[in-house]
């Protein structure tokens, strides 16, 4: 069986959540005899093909952004020419041109969704997006949701319900790097005793604007691993809360980024709006048997991280909330050890890579046979 999975991004361009899921599901699966390739958008020049982790990567160049939608002219014959060797077509939404190419191309093959998210900051493009994207969704075989809180909350796919399932994500601890002892004992050099972490793409969602907001006048340290567009902002915000205990490390490299998980005394993660779905580090967290802090939107987040229970759940935009959950935590630690240990045993029962790849491959399979569209 061969899969072609289409998203905007990927490997090794960059390493968000939904990048993370793709790679996953393409390791994953191939374990089961799928042959898994992804198209993708790139912006650098060089190798526009590659192989990664066994699985086929084909980057065509970008030729333009709108509202963080990118599209390429070089993508709409690739995208036919591949699709007409796939037996299914992944589609991982959201991603306007992706709508775009499957309706310019005709496809007629077995199609699914993975919905990663409801687009939410554009509102006034989302409306004009919206007879595309029913369109889309209707024509498509089958959707995926990533948690029943997604499925439960999300207006679009209330629409579908007759034609989606929920299929959580999963990690592969053993594709993870073990960081080597040389480089644990540099980041312990460096950060004597315990913090907090916080992974991912530094986003508007991301509330850690909140976050700077509620450690300060404490001495909880905070460790922020990743890059993006608030970069800037938020390193001033610091500056102007004359915050001592935040360390921006900007992005790293998977072994430190593992090195500390492995060191950290909790995973915080306040992202405030539905844009974020899931939360894969908060997942990264579980798998490394940490506490987990995060807020209450109405995704997959609470999904992974149950209130009380694999550790605490605020309010969104509560830095207060945030800021007392982060000092009773941090004042308990054997509670701090406990809810870790039960994180990591949710991980096991639910989140693993090889479940979501089972998943997968009995949907793939369900959606060729049950496919009754004429070629």
């Amino acid at each position: 069986m061969k899969v072609l999975h289409f998203y905007r991004t990927y490997h090794p361009d960059t390493f968000g959540g939904i990048e993370q899921v793709i790679r996953q599901l393409a390791v994953g699966t191939a374990r089961l005899g799928v042959d898994a390739e992804v198209l993708t958008l790139t912006r650098k020049q060089g190798d526009l093909e590659l192989e990664l982790e066994g699985h086929k990567v084909h980057r065509v160049i970008q030729s333009f952004e709108i509202a963080s939608t990118g599209f390429s002219w070089r993508a709409l014959s690739r995208f036919r020419e591949l699709a007409n060797s796939a037996d299914i077509i992944h589609y991982h939404f959201p991603w306007p041109f992706m709508d775009l190419m499957h309706l310019f191309c005709g496809i007629r093959k077995p199609t699914i969704v993975t919905y990663h998210s409801d687009i939410v900051r554009q509102k006034f493009l989302e409306k004009v997006y919206q007879p595309l994207r029913h369109w889309f969704l209707n024509d498509v075989d089958r959707i995926v949701a990533t948690s029943p809180n997604y499925l439960s909350s999300s207006p679009v796919l209330n629409r579908y319900r007759d034609k989606t399932e929920v299929i959580t994500y999963g990690l592969d601890k053993d594709i993870y790097p073990q960081p080597s002892p040389e480089l644990i004992a540099k980041w312990q050099q460096r950060f004597a005793g315990r913090f907090f972490l916080f992974v991912g793409m530094l986003r508007y969602y991301k509330g850690l604007h909140i976050l700077l907001e509620a450690v300060a006048d404490t001495d909880m340290p905070v460790l922020i691993v990743g890059n993006g567009p608030e970069q800037a902002a938020l390193k001033q915000q610091a500056r102007d809360l004359k915050l001592d205990n935040v360390y921006f490390l900007g992005a790293l490299p998977e072994e430190d980024k593992v090195a500390l998980l492995s060191l950290c005394y909790g995973v915080v993660f306040p992202s405030h709006l539905r844009s974020e779905a899931f939360g894969i580090s908060l997942l990264e967290g579980a798998m490394y048997a940490k506490p987990m802090i995060s807020s209450e939107i109405g995704t997959g987040t609470s999904y992974v991280n149950i209130a009380g229970e694999t550790g605490v759940v605020v309010p969104p935009e509560d830095a207060l909330a945030l800021r007392v959950a982060m000092t009773d935590l941090w004042n308990k630690p054997a509670l701090a050890a406990q809810m870790g240990q039960l994180a990591q045993k949710r991980y096991q029962t639910i989140f693993t890579s090889e479940m979501m790849a089972r998943n997968y491959v009995r949907l793939y399979v369900d959606v060729i046979s049950g496919n009754t569209r004429e070629p």
